[in-house]
């Protein structure tokens, strides 16, 4: 059954049509573009995802089966055969949308880093094509897909000292496989955020919420819930370069350019004297699997918690010095939230 994908930007639409099953989500965030999958026999609109979620939808309480049903059959087809699709995918996306080639271009510029923006759409289509294999596989067969850990020393030092460990996985490579992972050996639990569209949320938990792996809202229980796990001397996972909410972070240098960044990381290490660690799941050529790469932070963070939410950015800042061309350029790291104060001048 063929596809038909409709890139719906402000300007108007242009519609490519794929040989094969397939859906994309994006966030507001990466804002680019929506996109419609459409079967041939019947009418499914793709809906945002990521961890933000577009208000523009109109709301629904009921997940949609046919959804559902598409990423079941997605999960089935083999890692090489989605990276290659999310490659294609990808391409089209940069190939269609000016304001995708803007992002990428403008951010990875920002960073001074040699990004080949190609390369760096296709491991954007690459991140979005895997989803379904990650959400909907059974555990163990999903955890299988890392073929090489690096750093796994660092958590078993931070278990011995008796320490809770916040792993810090920024929009690089697959950052899904992370907590995965780890969570076929020990509990961890995952700030996310919840979609606003609600019938895309058991999707969307129903992906994320394996055995061992709890999700913890970004509202004030999720964070109890937070430090709940890391007085068990549990993991937590963050996403350090998601733009937080008004009120939640802090106007700190990322790449040289002031970037809203949220707080929570550094007071949570701050208050419970965790580990901190920096993770993240490379993703291999050819569709080979992953190799997830831990790696301490350089500093300790004080107790001052605007500095070590700097320290966080520079920590970010070397990881994807180390794997450029898998970082999620597209994101808008730079946003201002609604009701944030003004960025400071650089």
């Amino acid at each position: 059954m063929s596809v038909v994908i409709s890139l719906v930007e402000p300007g108007g639409q242009i519609t490519v049509a794929t040989p094969l099953d397939f859906t994309h989500y994006t966030s507001e965030e990466t804002g680019i573009f929506k996109l419609a999958v459409r079967p041939q026999l019947r009418n499914l609109q793709a809906q945002p995802i990521f961890d933000t979620i577009s208000t523009s939808a109109t709301d629904q309480t009921q997940p949609r089966p046919a959804l559902l049903t598409l990423f079941r059959l997605v999960a089935l087809l083999p890692l090489p055969l989605l990276h290659l699709l999310g490659t294609l995918l990808g391409w089209a996306m940069y190939l269609f949308s000016p304001r995708l080639r803007q992002r990428i271009h403008s951010f990875a510029a920002q960073s001074g880093l040699a990004v080949r923006p190609l390369q760096n759409a296709a491991e954007m289509g690459k991140a979005l094509a895997e989803l379904p294999a990650l959400w909907l596989r059974p555990h163990a067969r999903t955890a299988r897909l890392v073929k090489d850990v690096q750093g796994w020393e660092l958590i078993e030092q931070a278990q011995r000292a008796g320490t809770g460990i916040i792993f810090l996985t920024p929009h690089l490579g697959c950052f899904e496989i992370t907590s995965h992972y780890y969570a076929l050996r020990h509990p961890i639990t995952v700030l996310f955020r919840p979609p606003k569209l609600a019938w895309l949320a058991p999707l969307l938990t129903q992906g994320r919420q394996r055995d061992n792996i709890t999700l913890a809202p970004a509202n004030a229980h999720g964070v109890k819930q937070l430090l709940q796990a890391l007085k068990r001397k549990e993991a937590i996972g963050i996403l350090p370069d998601q733009v937080p909410g008004a009120g939640e972070g802090t106007w700190v240098p990322f790449f040289g350019r002031p970037a809203y960044s949220m707080t929570l990381a550094a007071k949570l290490a701050s208050k419970s004297g965790a580990t901190v660690l920096m993770v993240y799941g490379e993703r291999l050529s050819l569709g080979r699997g992953y190799r997830l790469v831990i790696q301490p932070l350089q500093q300790t963070l004080p107790a001052d918690i605007v500095q070590g939410t700097r320290l966080i950015n520079q920590a970010v800042e070397q990881l994807v010095r180390q794997l450029p061309q898998q970082y999620l350029w597209s994101y808008n790291r730079y946003k201002r939230p609604r009701g944030a104060p003004e960025a400071p001048a650089c």
